[in-house]
């Protein structure tokens, strides 16, 4: 059975080699590029990697345009940061030739700050289901946290085998994360009819802090379980600002020219 593995990306030259190396062995590599500017796309090409360049309108309008370019009988989703290890390889390899099923998930370690992050809702963590028979499985077209469609009657598998994932390589992708994530989240907000105020803002995110630094445990990861418990507050909190300021449509004053002849 042929294997395609497809990766998203957009200016992840920090991150992109190390994902692709992790899935040489795949029968084809394509790397839907939202128009990168850092060379993550010449290094893609470099290390074998199909790449074509899709505009960005939504994480679900990426992966399902990503899909329509996998030729494969198999598909394996894999992000910019992910990397997939030897153990999930032989499992889907091993499985890809005698599946009972059509669409697997796959469990996800996360590091962060420099350990493995055991709680605050990161362990065990899945995303959409990553492998799926060609055919079997697209996306709806949310523009972030999008969700999947089944094409098939039978039941969703679970891998044993855990990928690693690197969701920010710095402080600084997590703020910058929080800020992009927040308004792409906006648009989900408004399809709901919900109204914004900065006190809904602040509930909302403090009650986010709260969820993943009290009851998913996230104080058992210490000073990275606060910071990822208040990098969903940030997130949370901007939204609903975001989505308060579209609802005002602030505006700055805008003043008469002064010379010197104004009183």
């Amino acid at each position: 059975m042929k294997i395609s593995v497809y990766i998203i990306a957009y200016n992840e030259i920090d991150k992109i080699q190390e994902c692709i190396n992790s899935v040489l062995w795949a029968d084809e590599i394509i790397l839907a590029d939202s128009n990168s500017t850092d060379g993550t796309s010449e290094i893609a090409t470099e290390l074998g990697a199909k790449v074509v360049h899709i505009p960005f309108h939504g994480y679900g309008d990426l992966r399902n345009q990503a899909i329509s370019h996998c030729s494969g009988d198999w598909i394996f989703s894999l992000d910019s940061d992910e990397r997939c290890t030897i153990e999930a390889r032989d499992e889907i390899m091993m499985l890809t030739n005698n599946a009972k099923l059509d669409i697997y998930r796959i469990p996800r370690k996360n590091f962060f700050m420099g350990k493995w992050i055991k709680y605050s809702g990161w362990y065990p963590n899945f995303r959409q289901p990553q492998l799926f028979k060609n055919g079997k499985m697209s996306y709806n077209m949310e523009k972030v946290h999008e969700g999947f469609i089944s094409h098939s009657n039978k039941e969703i598998g679970t891998l044993k085998n855990f990928i690693w994932q690197f969701p920010f390589k710095n402080i600084e992708e997590v703020i910058y994360k929080a800020n992009r994530y927040s308004s792409l989240g906006v648009s989900k907000l408004q399809e709901k009819g919900l109204k914004g105020s900065i006190f809904k803002a602040f509930l909302h995110g403090s009650w986010s802090f709260i969820k993943h630094y009290i009851f998913k445990l996230g104080f058992l990861d210490g000073g990275p379980g606060f910071v990822i418990a208040f990098g969903n507050f940030e997130g949370t909190f901007y939204r609903y600002v975001k989505l308060t300021e579209a609802q005002k449509n602030w505006k700055p004053m805008i003043n008469k020219p002064i010379n010197k002849s104004n009183k």
